[in-house]
């Protein structure tokens, strides 16, 4: 995990802020499945200020509309969620996802309306709502605020590890927590949010800026990743405020404002890098940091096309210094820049190696760039020379294993 100072990795995950549960059981939502953990459900004692954002995918899954819709008036109290099937390109899919949040009202004794509902899996296969409802009263009386780990587990599908964390803080004498819990593997490369995450804190901030900091934070880190180049039709990332760390209410950008922003870009940005390490397959973490760029969307752009390259993952893979493909990738992206000012570094914790200056290659060790290339992350290094503009993007290695893992993922 990447640290920030002034900010302390905690337990707890997305139960990490004050007045947040969560569970996670096994429902058997997809065919054979008896020991996974399939069915998710978050809950906070008080209705919260939320705010979401969703996939930019023409094609949506069924729970994006519902939750849009009972997110309307920017509150919401409790979360349902279910693995194992996408409930995308359905017939009855919006009844499903509404007879999820009922179940779940009905269970918490809330208000439908405030139940948002979310379903990673397989697209284009009938959702049966049946053991959905079977396990929701057991899901929701298993609600505990040590249980994150557990509804980590349920949204999982590809992934090979959980993705959780929390920070905590302080803001104006009092102690405050953002957590959160994300899942993402493959069909990543979103343009908005990885394929679920969810993003909980207790901090007292207006829903207006609650939802700035969720977009410009996103823009930063989640937004920043791809794993194969598929954006998803299921991606929905939720930011949920209790207010229960009673700090005064932040209204304004001012310190306060920066330390949540702060904290928020830690968890975020610490769940986007977990999410290209976790890239269906893969075995490298690729970071690609650009500077020198004219302006920070310009450095977006490159750094962004450099790990989103199947010829520079597929190289990384090998721990191979083809530089040349990374520079090709620099080249196509869709940015105004000079080509011939462009220098590209290697690096990792086996050391640092130039592998182009001026836009040309000079000479290297071929051994040398194939030990730095041998770590489990790898840093590409990019200088524009032509500005002060920053970014970076998170990608991972192209393996043998992915095209394995998605030829078979129906069966």
């Amino acid at each position: 995990m990447v640290k920030f100072e002034g900010y302390e990795f905690v337990e707890g995950g997305v139960c990490a802020a004050e007045g947040f549960a969560a569970a996670g059981v096994i429902a058997g939502i997809k065919a054979g499945n008896t020991t996974k953990r399939d069915l998710a459900m978050i809950y906070c004692a008080e209705r919260c200020r939320t705010a979401a954002l969703y996939t930019t995918n023409k094609v949506k899954g069924a729970p994006i509309y519902v939750t849009q819709k009972h997110l309307k008036d920017g509150y919401a109290q409790a979360i349902i969620v279910n693995s194992g099937n996408a409930n995308t390109c359905n017939e009855n899919g919006i009844e499903i996802a509404e007879q999820m949040c009922e179940l779940t009202a009905e269970a918490l004794d809330i208000d439908a309306e405030d139940v948002l509902v979310g379903s990673t899996g397989v697209i284009g296969q009938p959702l049966s709502i049946k053991p959905i409802k079977a396990r929701i009263p057991t899901l929701a009386k298993e609600l505990s605020p040590k249980k994150s780990s557990e509804a980590c587990e349920a949204i999982m599908t590809t992934d090979t590890r959980k993705k959780e964390l929390a920070v905590e803080f302080e803001i104006d004498g009092r102690k405050c927590h953002v957590g959160g819990i994300s899942k993402g593997s493959g069909m990543i490369a979103p343009n908005m949010a990885t394929m679920l995450g969810f993003i909980t804190t207790d901090v007292a901030v207006c829903r207006e800026l609650l939802e700035k900091a969720l977009r410009k934070v996103n823009a930063l880190t989640y937004s920043m990743v791809s794993v194969d180049g598929d954006t998803s039709t299921n991606d929905t990332l939720i930011l949920m405020s209790s207010g229960l760390a009673k700090n005064p209410e932040i209204t304004c950008e001012d310190t306060n404002y920066e330390k949540f922003e702060n904290a928020l870009y830690a968890v975020m940005m610490n769940l986007a890098r977990e999410t290209a390490r976790d890239g269906e397959g893969a075995t490298k973490l690729l970071e690609c940091i650009v500077k020198g760029a004219p302006d920070e969307n310009t450095a977006k752009i490159v750094a962004k096309s450099v790990i989103s390259s199947s010829l520079v993952k597929a190289a990384m893979f090998a721990s191979d210094a083809n530089w040349g493909r990374i520079l090709c990738a620099i080249g196509y992206s869709k940015a105004d820049f000079d080509i011939t000012q462009v220098s590209v570094e290697l690096a990792s914790e086996k050391g640092k190696i130039t592998v182009c200056t001026d836009g040309a290659g000079i000479s290297f060790s071929e051994e040398s760039a194939k030990e730095v290339l041998s770590e489990e992350e790898i840093k590409i290094l990019v200088d524009l020379h032509c500005g002060e503009g920053e970014a970076i993007a998170w990608g991972c290695d192209l393996t043998f294993e992915y095209v394995k893992i998605n030829a078979e993922y129906r069966t």
